[in-house]
């Protein structure tokens, strides 16, 4: 039948969409694997755009080790925590306390900036390149007019050259995740001053790949559902095009010329980004050096007459992908499409909406899991009347197959005829064809939605939901391959089918039975194995995601039974 075609072909295309690319894109397009680390050399600004990626030298080094070795001004707020090395003015330090790496109770928080020349070295700074008298880089050393920056406390960084220039960075931060950086030079000497103000984030190779079991941000590789590693928003439109193997092959980058925006490193859940004055013109891009990867970006160059003084501010963020957080920041500083530092995917007019009714859910009932339940209760009962028209237009199709197939072999050796036969058909009987497919190609984009949410959300990290599902963001781990933990081994994911993943085969297999079977024995075939190889699919996913499965599975079983009892004749044979 031409609608049981259309619905697996509908479910196939949906499979491959949503997660062929997970198994086959590291078979065929692999991606940099984890490098030994190497620790980075001091940036020499040159007058190179931006600031140049960071040499390579020997062997790692440990983090509280390189934090006692030079002065620093603490940063304290209540989502982070660290400190400013004023060897060289770096952002090197920063903990979210409230985010850990694992559940256990003595995991250490996320650390989303490292010192170079550490195992996980990621840093950012600022500076300026130009002619006419010395500049700072990254031997200077700062003085600081406060030891602690807090959302109540800005601190001024300054430097003299003893030639007349004073470089001064005034630096305050609010009660997220966001830095704000005002860069001047006041021009005392005798002479002109040509300068051009830049910024950095540099990223250390071995970071790219790690899990999220290091003391460290998670660091996924580039995938195609989600998009990982370089990213910014360029003249109001974000660029996911950059990637790290694209680097690999061209370590020289792409740069591009904007008015305002945007660009950084964005993880799963992590964020590092700079965002100039959105009234700005920059030079901006994205490159690689030895064992480092770096985004940056300079101003226009600016004379500075003697006398005058030139500044220009920039916002640096570096914390979690918050969603509210990052749409205020759209709002209040006005960058461009910041909330695009998470890749929504092709239907985020769906996804955000999705996204706040989630989190609506969550505050209210205080647990994600329920809030996941609730949440498909609602799609379902959106998606209700959709459901509704499709089986009713499948009965319709069902009463007029046997008028379908006499005309078929009326006019089987005139396919022209034909066609205008079966139109005439369905005009007179009052059918549309397509009404059957068409509802099941309008709940993919929300599916698709509710699939990116699920996978992107910050909100389900870490959260539990009931007995022994402790965090839906991390595949379920009750399974019976290693007798549900008795023998002890951890079974590669694809096989450790966890209960989640194996309620959804289950529920999945019921659901194609309560179909009318298909007269195509390759059909019957597909429906068959379907729920089975989509429980080994599912298994290394978020139990969150798996659990929304197993709650729309059950719930499309009841709404199969309900819409059966009203079109009784769709689980009869149909005549011959």
């Amino acid at each position: 039948m031409n609608e049981n075609r259309n619905f697996v072909l509908a479910i196939l295309l949906s499979a491959l969409v949503l997660f062929g690319w997970t198994y086959l894109g590291d078979k065929f397009f692999p991606q940099p694997k984890p490098t030994p680390v190497a620790a980075q050399k001091a940036n020499t600004p040159t007058a190179t755009p931006g600031a140049p990626v960071a040499a390579a030298a020997a062997k790692p080094r440990d983090v509280e080790a390189v934090l006692i070795e030079s002065g620093r001004v603490q940063v304290e707020t209540p989502k982070v925590k660290g400190s400013i090395n004023l060897k060289g003015a770096r952002f090197d330090d920063l903990i979210l306390p409230r985010h850990t790496v694992t559940l256990d109770k003595k995991s250490p928080p996320v650390r989303i900036l490292s010192p170079a020349g550490t195992e996980h070295s990621q840093f950012a700074g600022f500076g300026w390149t130009g002619s006419g008298a010395a500049f700072p880089n990254a031997d200077t050393v700062w003085q600081a007019s406060a030891s602690k920056l807090t959302p109540a406390t800005p601190v001024t960084l300054s430097w003299n050259n003893g030639q007349g220039q004073l470089f001064l960075i005034k630096l305050s931060i609010d009660e997220n995740y966001m830095f704000t950086a005002e860069q001047s030079v006041v021009n005392k000497g005798a002479a002109p001053l040509a300068v051009r103000a830049y910024g950095y984030i540099n990223r250390g190779y071995a970071t790219v790949g790690q899990s999220s079991t290091l003391a460290g941000p998670r660091h996924d590789v580039d995938s195609w559902t989600i998009h990982v590693g370089p990213i910014g928003t360029f003249d109001n439109a974000t660029n996911y095009k950059v990637n790290y193997p694209d680097l690999d092959e061209n370590p020289s980058g792409e740069r591009f010329k904007s008015t305002g925006g945007w660009l950084g490193f964005g993880d799963t859940y992590w964020l590092t980004a700079m965002a100039p004055a959105q009234t700005a013109h920059m030079d901006a891009g994205f490159r690689k050096g030895g064992n480092a990867y770096q985004a940056d970006y300079a101003l226009d160059n600016v004379i500075v007459a003697p006398g005058q003084t030139n500044s220009s501010t920039t916002h640096f963020f570096a914390g979690a992908k918050e969603v509210p957080v990052l749409d205020a920041y759209m709002d209040k500083l006005g960058i461009q499409q910041f909330g695009n530092a998470i890749d929504w995917g092709w239907f985020k007019m769906f996804a955000k909406p999705i996204f706040y009714l989630l989190d609506t859910l969550f505050k209210f009932v205080k647990n994600f899991g329920v809030a996941i339940i609730l949440l498909t209760v609602i799609v379902k009962a959106v998606m209700f009347p959709i459901a509704q028209r499709q089986f009713a237009s499948m009965a319709a199709m069902r009463v007029v197959q046997p008028k379908v197939k006499a005309l078929q072999e009326r006019y089987k050796d005139d396919k022209q005829k034909l066609q205008q036969a079966m139109m005439e058909l369905y005009q007179k009987e009052k059918i549309n064809p397509m009404a059957g497919c068409l509802p099941i190609f309008i709940q993919i984009p929300v599916f698709y939605a509710l699939y990116k949410v699920l996978l992107l959300t910050i909100e389900m990290r870490h959260q539990p939901f009931a007995l022994w599902i402790k965090d839906l963001s991390a595949p379920d781990p009750l399974t019976p391959v290693n007798l549900f933990g008795l023998l002890p081994f951890t079974p590669p994911s694809m096989i450790a089918l966890g209960v989640l993943p194996i309620l959804l085969g289950i529920t999945m297999y019921m659901q194609f039975k309560l179909n009318p079977a298909a007269a195509d024995p390759v059909q019957q075939q597909v429906f068959s194995i379907m729920p089975w190889i989509m429980m080994f699919m599912m298994a290394p996913f978020a139990a969150g995601l798996q659990l929304y499965w197993v709650v729309n599975n059950v719930l499309t079983i009841a709404q199969q039974k309900f819409l059966y009892s009203r079109h009784p004749g769709m689980k009869e044979p149909v005549a011959k």
